[in-house]
Parts: structure tokens; C-alpha cells; sequence
């Protein structure tokens, strides 16, 4: 449920026993959720244990300056703090102006009447919840840190590092290739991260996601009225990542439309919002992926030879990792590392887990792998990760191999398998039997007797 500012945290700070009483009664009756402390001791064990939106602080507590408390809160969650409302008495005015200047968002003259104290809680929390959807913004188009997707020791992953420092410095549109899970957003982003954008936005348009009309709403924008349901002016993803990069994923699944519109944007910088006349110039750096081969795309008419040379001015492979083995177990040993900090243990990978993630062929590559170790750490068992903790698809190379290791059987064996199977396939039927491998009963009968199987209750007749 969406917050509001009537049922928003408050954390009301005062040695007053009276007025804190009945101010935490009133606002918890207007629908807040009020957390109360007598001292700045005490209120900073509370904001170490909850979070709040709004802070009621009294500058004149029994153990500590109100001055003293601000400055502690701000320190302690500074990212995500909350908005401070100081409550002030008589002569204490100058300090409530140094609060501001600290950082309170208002300040309120005791006492004051419950009408007064909720506009400003009112105010103060939409301030809060304006800035804290503008560090999720930030956060969301922040330049990418990519140093915890790449890992790799192998000759291709170690030159294609090199041919991405390479491109990166050129800042001309790339296309990465690559079949589905090896990883091209983090190669996207590492391209990002070495050029010379590296400070602007890196925003990522997932092509394949989203039917045509809204991908084109999502990319370019809309006017208000573009089509049903367009309220409002939308801005697209070509102005949000202007300075920065732009990353369309899985673009060989555009449409024609699509296609046409992206083609323009390359050669001449400029695109209209849909249902727009105006022209809007940005400046970005595209890079684009896919996991289909484009140029069988173009031969059956699905794609445009032209936005695929465009596309593609600088083009990076990203090699399987089936092709790359080397790589497995520097991959399994890097994110073992990564989901033991997340759940909070230290488990490692044995001998007989690492064989059989090195026989697996990976057909859903870096991305599978991860999937595969997340599994076996969060489910698995003791502090070793052994082969049976592994999806069984992954273990198939292992047992198979270790059956073809296993004591070769003798011709006499084999012999007295298969008579037991065929014997199996006729419900016991010795005639049956004899006819289908080719002899007469006597014959079979002999066999019987060869591999001691003439006591087991046979039919003799059809």
C-alpha cells in the first residue's frame, strides 16, 4: 500500500510528559503512526530500530542538546533521512534558525495548536517523499558497477575485455551478440563505464518486452492525447539518457516501425514524441543487443540492412561459455563469494560440484549458472556443496561418466541381460522368447541351462 502523510511514521522527541501524551494520543487517532521518547538517548534508540518519515524534535531534552540529536540522525542514516520538525519554547528561537540551517525541515512555537503541528507534518512529509523518489531515480540510472558480472581467465573472455576497453573509448554505436545468459547487459554497461559517459545515465530498453505501441511510447515519448489513455506528456528513454548511453536489448525483436524510427534517431540525432511535431535533438551513444542472427533476419525481411550497419559500427561477440571452460570455475568460485554474503553464509564448493558444473554444456550460459549456485547455496545442506546439491540436469554428464568408468561386463553378462529382458518383453513365455531371438526352443532351452535360469517358472507353450 502506498504511503500517504496520514499514515505516515512519526517520531515525537519531548521530556514534556503531559504534551507528549496528548499529542501522541491526537495523531494517532488522525491516523499516524507516532513512536515517542522522553530524551535524546532514548530517541536515538528508537531511530536506530525504525525508520520514520517525520521527526518532532523538542531542542530542550534532559540528557543532550536538541542540536546535538539532529546532527546524530542525519549522520546515522543520511541517505534516507527524515524530515525534522523542530518544537521550540520561549527564548529558543535562534536556535530553532541554527536547526534549519542544519538541516530541520520547520519549527513550531510550544505550544501549538494539533492543526498546526499536522500541516507541518503534512508539508514535511511530501518534502520527504519528493526526495527520496529522486534518489531512487538517481539510483536507478546511476553509472552501472559492472566489476560484479565479469569474471573469466580464458584467452576469448580476456581479448574481448580488451577489444570492449578498445570500443568503449570511441564512444560510436556498438552491437554485442551473443546467444540468451551470457551476459550482454553487463557488457553494455562495461562499455558504458570506460567511456567517456561514464559519469551520465546508462538506461536499458528491453525490446522484446514490451508490444510495439508502448515500446515506441517508452522510447520516444508521448503528447498528452497521443492515444487512449495518454494523460499526460510522457518523457521517453532517449531524453532520459541524454549525455549517457542508451542500451536496447534484444532489438532483432523491433518491428518495422520501430525499426524506422531508430534508423532516424541514428543518422540524424533528432526523433518526435508520438503524437508530437516538434523535433528533439539528444545526444547519446547507443548500444544495442541481440541473440539472433541478424543477418538471416535480413534475408527473410525481418530486419533493415541499413539500421543493421548502423548498428553495427563496432560489434562485440560474447563466446559461449561451453566455449570457454576454463572460465566455469572462476565464475562458480566469484558468485559463491556473491550469494554467501547474501545469505549470510560460508559455504564452498567441493571437487565433485565443481566437476560436474565443468561437464555441464551450459545451454543457458553465465545466466543458468548463476541460477544453478543461487539454488545450491540457499537449499543445500552443511557447509560443502557437493554434486548432489546440483539440479539433476547438471549432474547427467557426471553419473554418465562414471558409469562408463565402471567394471566392463563380460560377454556372458550381456548374454544373460538381454535373455532376462527378452523374456521380460513376453511375460515368461519361452517360445515367444525362442522365436524372437531367432532359434528353435531346444536351442533356448540350452541357454537356460548355460546361464542357470531352468528353475525360473517359464510358459513353454504360446
Amino acid at each position: 500500500m502506498r504511503k500517504t502523510a496520514s499514515n505516515a511514521v512519526v517520531l515525537l522527541i519531548d521530556d514534556d510528559d503531559a504534551f507528549r501524551r496528548v499529542m501522541a494520543a491526537e495523531l494517532t487517532r488522525r491516523g499516524y503512526t507516532v513512536d515517542a521518547a522522553a530524551s535524546g538517548r532514548e530517541a536515538l534508540e528508537h531511530a536506530a530500530r525504525a525508520d520514520a518519515d517525520v521527526v518532532l524534535l523538542d531542542l530542550r531534552l534532559p540528557d543532550m542538546d536538541g542540536i546535538d540529536v539532529l546532527q546524530r540522525l542525519r549522520d546515522r542514516n543520511a541517505s534516507s533521512a527524515a524530515g525534522v520538525v523542530v518544537l521550540t519554547g520561549h527564548g529558543t528561537i535562534d536556535t530553532a534558525i541554527r536547526a534549519i540551517r542544519l538541516g530541520a525541515h520547520d519549527y513550531l512555537e510550544k505550544p501549538c495548536q494539533i492543526e498546526r503541528l499536522e500541516m507541518a507534518i503534512q508539508k514535511t512529509y511530501e518534502h520527504v517523499r519528493l526526495v527520496r523518489r529522486q534518489r531512487v531515480l538517481e539510483d536507478g540510472y546511476a553509472p552501472p558497477n559492472v566489476a560484479a558480472g565479469l569474471a573469466g581467465t580464458s584467452p576469448a573472455f580476456l581479448k574481448m575485455l580488451d577489444n570492449v576497453a578498445r570500443i568503449a573509448r570511441t564512444d560510436a554505436t556498438t552491437l554485442v551478440l551473443g546467444e540468451t545468459g551470457v551476459g550482454k547487459e553487463v557488457v553494455a554497461k562495461l562499455l558504458h563505464a570506460q567511456s567517456p559517459r561514464a559519469d551520465a545515465a546508462f538506461v536499458v530498453v528491453d525490446c522484446a518486452a514490451l508490444h510495439e505501441e508502448l515500446l515506441q511510447s517508452e522510447i520516444f515519448g508521448h503528447e498528452k492525447g497521443a492515444f487512449t489513455g495518454a494523460m499526460r506528456q510522457k518523457h521517453g528513454l532517449f531524453e532520459v539518457a541524454h549525455g549517457g548511453t542508451i542500451f536496447l536489448d534484444e532489438v532483432g525483436d523491433t518491428s518495422a516501425d520501430v525499426q524506422a524510427k531508430l534508423l532516424r534517431v541514428l543518422e540524424t540525432s533528432r526523433f518526435r514524441r508520438l503524437g508530437g511535431t516538434e523535433e528533439i535533438g539528444v545526444d547519446v551513444r547507443i548500444v544495442a543487443a541481440t541473440n539472433r542472427n541478424l543477418k538471416d533476419a535480413i534475408a527473410r525481411g525481418h530486419f533493415r540492412e541499413d539500421l543493421f550497419y548502423r548498428l553495427s559500427t563496432f560489434t562485440v561477440e560474447i563466446p559461449p561459455l561451453r566455449e570457454r571452460r576454463e572460465d566455469i570455475r572462476v565464475l562458480a568460485e566469484h558468485f559463491t563469494n556473491q550469494f554467501n554474503a547474501r545469505f549470510s553464509v560460508s559455504k564452498r564448493l567441493s571437487e565433485a560440484a565443481l566437476d560436474a558444473l565443468m561437464q555441464h554444456s551450459w545451454p543457458g550460459n553465465v545466466r543458468e549458472l548463476i541460477h544453478v549456485l543461487e539454488q545450491a547455496i540457499a537449499l543445500g545442506d552443511g557447509e560443502s556443496v557437493g554434486a548432489d546439491d546440483l539440479p539433476a540436469a547438471v549432474r547427467a554428464n557426471l553419473e554418465s561418466r562414471a558409469l562408463a568408468a565402471g567394471p566392463v561386463p563380460t560377454l556372458r553378462d550381456i548374454e544373460r541381460a538381454h535373455i532376462f529382458s527378452v523374456l521380460d518383453r513376453v511375460d515368461g513365455n519361452r517360445a515367444q522368447a525362442a522365436r524372437l531371438l531367432g532359434m528353435s526352443e531346444r536351442r533356448f532351452y540350452r541357454l537356460l541351462r548355460k546361464h542357470r535360469l531352468t528353475s525360473m517358472p517359464l510358459k513353454s507353450h504360446p
